[in-house]
């Protein structure tokens, strides 16, 4: 009789599991996405800029972390093939014949977010040091969101970050100005707004030039332009060498990590440019390979 009982609880329980399944396949927020996605993350920085004594008007050292956690991201997800950040902002663009978590936005939000937030933390102590060579403290966990857009087509999607990296230009000289005001200016934050009220691209920069003598356009690029993270095909050999024999061979694989500038080369490995291999192909800070990508100077 006890065996009857616990059948039954059993059938019951892989009964319920079944329902709840099925339940959750029908939910409406287990939606595919369309082709040509792109995905941006946002830090909730402003509260937390301000407590850890972000320095104005761009820290190296934070922009520094924001991209080396970009970067992590494209190690672990292959279908990211270009990221684009800026500020507190980093937007990834994901092939179109993904297939990531059968294309649900709401698994690829979470997966993204999650490795980004991890990141974060995990990456701090090696970028945020203070003037004394300690690390910064960190006072608080970082707080993420992020969302998932779709774009119909190429053209769309160029637009896209054309709008971003004209975005980064306008906000960046503006903050540029604002508080070179505020710093060596010696005015309060309402006396800088007010002054900058109005102006348009060319009176600021002759404003920071002729009162300050600071040139917009010598400012690092980082802070013009955004950050771009790119994955390409390099060209690679690999010479196998043995007791016996040397044997060249040609390679065709997907590397996820971007190797350093002048690493070594492993006992028994010869390499050179002779062979495809995908891989991230370069971090390029302020620098863009897409024609579109130029801010827009008139604005």
């Amino acid at each position: 009789q006890d065996g009857q009982v616990q059948v039954r609880i059993c059938e019951e329980v892989r009964d319920g599991r079944q329902r709840a399944a099925q339940h959750v396949a029908g939910c409406p927020h287990r939606r595919a996405l369309l082709p040509q996605v792109s995905f941006s993350v946002e830090e909730l920085t402003h509260r937390f800029a301000t407590l850890h004594e972000f320095k104005k008007p761009n820290d190296v050292q934070a922009l520094s972390l924001m991209n080396r956690c970009a970067q992590a991201c494209m190690e672990e997800f292959s279908d990211i093939v270009v990221a684009y950040g800026e500020s507190d902002e980093y937007t990834f663009v994901l092939k179109k014949s993904t297939t990531l978590f059968t294309r649900r936005a709401s698994k690829i939000t979470t997966a993204i977010v999650s490795c980004f937030a991890a990141s974060y933390v995990f990456y701090w102590p090696n970028f945020m040091i203070a003037d004394d060579g300690r690390v910064r403290p960190l006072q608080y966990p970082p707080q993420f969101d992020g969302r998932v857009v779709c774009y119909p087509s190429l053209k769309n999607l160029r637009d896209y970050l054309c709008w971003r990296q004209a975005d980064c230009h306008i906000n960046n000289l503006y903050n540029t100005l604002f508080w070179t005001l505020v710093i060596k200016g010696c005015m309060t934050e309402a006396e800088a707004e007010a002054r900058i009220r109005g102006t348009v691209s060319a009176e600021k920069n002759e404003m920071m030039f002729t009162e300050y003598g600071l040139n917009y356009n010598s400012e690092p690029a980082m802070f013009r332009k955004g950050s771009t993270l790119l994955r390409g095909e390099v060209d690679e050999t690999i010479t196998k060498t043995g007791p016996t024999s040397t044997v060249p061979s040609r390679v065709l694989s997907d590397r996820r990590r971007i190797p350093p500038p002048s690493s070594a080369s492993s006992p028994g490995r010869k390499r050179s440019s002779t062979s495809s291999t995908s891989t991230l192909l370069a971090t390029r800070f302020g620098r863009s390979t897409l024609p579109c990508f130029r801010p827009t100077d008139k604005t």
